[in-house]
Formats: C-alpha cells, structure tokens, sequence
C-alpha cells in the first residue's frame, strides 16, 4: 500500500497476491502472506522474478450513516533474484632464478602448476591463467638478481564441478565459493612448507627459489549476467556483487571485478 494509507486504520483489509504469470499465489507451498499482507517467499529463485501485484480491499464506513463502501486498490512490485558472484581468486609469487634465459625456468613454471593442480584438485579446483615474466632486478645489497614473477587464478569450475553440485539439495554458489577459498588456502600453505623444504631439507642449493613474502592473493568477483549489484555498498566497483571478508591469512591486495558483462 502507499505510504499514507499505512499510517491509517484499515477495516476489513482482504490481500490478493499474484505472480509475474497473473496466478493467484494463496495456496501455493512456497508462499505465505501474513495477516497484514506481507508476502514471504520461500526458496526464491531468479525464475521466480519479475512483477507482484499486491490488490487490497478494504472498507470505508461512513460515520453519520454507517454506510459501507468497498475500495479495491492494487499495487503492483517488481522482484528480482539475487545471487552471489562467482568467485575465483588471483595469486602473485615470486621465484629468484639464475638467469633470464634458462630454460628450466620454463620447465620449472609447468611443473608448478601441475603440483598445484594436483594439491587442490580434490575441491574439483584448477589453475587457469597462468602465465610468467622474468625480470632483472638490481638491489643495494644484492646487485643483480633475477626474478619470475609468477601469476595464476585459483578457480572452482574444474571438471566435474557439476556433478559435485548435482549431490547438494540445495543451490551450489555458497559450496563453489567455499571450494575457490578452500583451494587458495592449500596453495598458500604450499608455498611456506615450499620456502621451509628449500631452505632446510634440499641436498644442492636449487637454480629457483621462493621469494620469501612474495604470495598474494586477489579475490575476482565474477558476476553471471542477469543478476543485479548492490548499487549502495559497491559504488567503486561496477561490476562486483558482494563484498570479500576479511582474512588474516592472505596479502589480500584489493577487491576486484572481472567480468566485462553488467551485474543489472
């Protein structure tokens, strides 16, 4: 109802709701209209959205003559799903290498990622864009040294995520996303035991070394198309969904959107 009506007394009030197909919605198992026409959707999904009209009546009795009018007034809201976004998480590390042109830098670079693709490949999670550079980097103390500068996304969609997803009773974004932060955290505890192993257990002083502090990690927001952002607490990111919690463990370098479509 409109605002002013609210703050009047209603005699009589009758509620009709209809969803977006025109069906009246008293009677279905996923509704519930209280006794003051709320409507409570249960289990709502992005099919389910779309125009709600709410059709009030109520009675106006004339106070000299008790005379009773009815009046039908119908309001009419448009719903929309929300979901989470998707997420997939960007990691930075750095190795120290002999030299630029090795290469074994090369082949050291596709024997990491197949040790992280094994490491987290039990939460049905892989590595995608990965790439590396090697760079040239002259320090006070140091001099000249050579370092790859190694980048990777920790990303939940790996082959037979949707069979995993199938075995829940319920909708799979909040378990993906678990799955994506779950992944990350492996791969973070994999490069301190990594640092630990070179420094303290390796026979020969290895060509490529952990740059020790060098981990980081950006979590991506992802948003499907057809799903709406929340315009107040995402003004400086159009295209993000939700907002990361924080967490101690990680260099979490920002808050970031990849996905070139509108969250709208």
């Amino acid at each position: 109802m409109d605002l002013a009506l609210s703050q009047e007394k209603i005699i009589d009030p009758k509620y009709l709701w209809t969803g977006p197909d025109g069906k009246d919605l008293e009677g279905q198992r996923y509704i519930n209209v209280t006794e003051t026409g709320k409507l409570m959707v249960m289990g709502f999904r992005e099919s389910m959205s779309g125009a709600y009209t709410c059709t009030l009546s109520h009675k106006i009795i004339e106070t000299t003559t008790q005379e009773e009018t009815e009046i039908v007034e119908a309001y009419k809201f448009m719903v929309y799903a929300y979901r989470e976004a998707d997420h997939a998480y960007q990691v930075f590390v750095r190795f120290t290498t002999m030299h630029c042109k090795l290469k074994t830098n090369g082949l050291f670079f596709e024997a990491l990622k197949e040790i992280l693709n094994s490491t987290i490949a039990h939460l049905t999670c892989h590595i995608t864009k990965s790439s590396y550079k090697c760079h040239s980097i002259r320090t006070p103390k140091h001099g000249l040294q050579h370092e790859l500068f190694v980048s990777f996304q920790v990303d939940p969609f790996a082959p037979g995520w949707e069979e995993v997803c199938h075995k829940i009773p319920y909708d799979c974004e909040d378990v993906t996303n678990l799955r994506a932060q779950q992944a990350t955290e492996r791969i973070g505890k994999f490069f301190q035991q990594l640092r630990y192993i070179l420094e303290h257990e390796a026979e020969a002083v290895p060509t490529i070394r952990y740059v020790e502090n060098s981990f980081s990690v950006t979590p991506i927001d992802s948003c499907r198309p057809g799903f709406g952002k929340n315009h107040h607490t995402h003004q400086n990111c159009a295209s993000c969904c939700a907002k990361p919690p924080p967490d101690p463990l990680w260099k979490v370098s920002g808050w970031t959107c990849s996905d070139p479509s509108p969250c709208e």
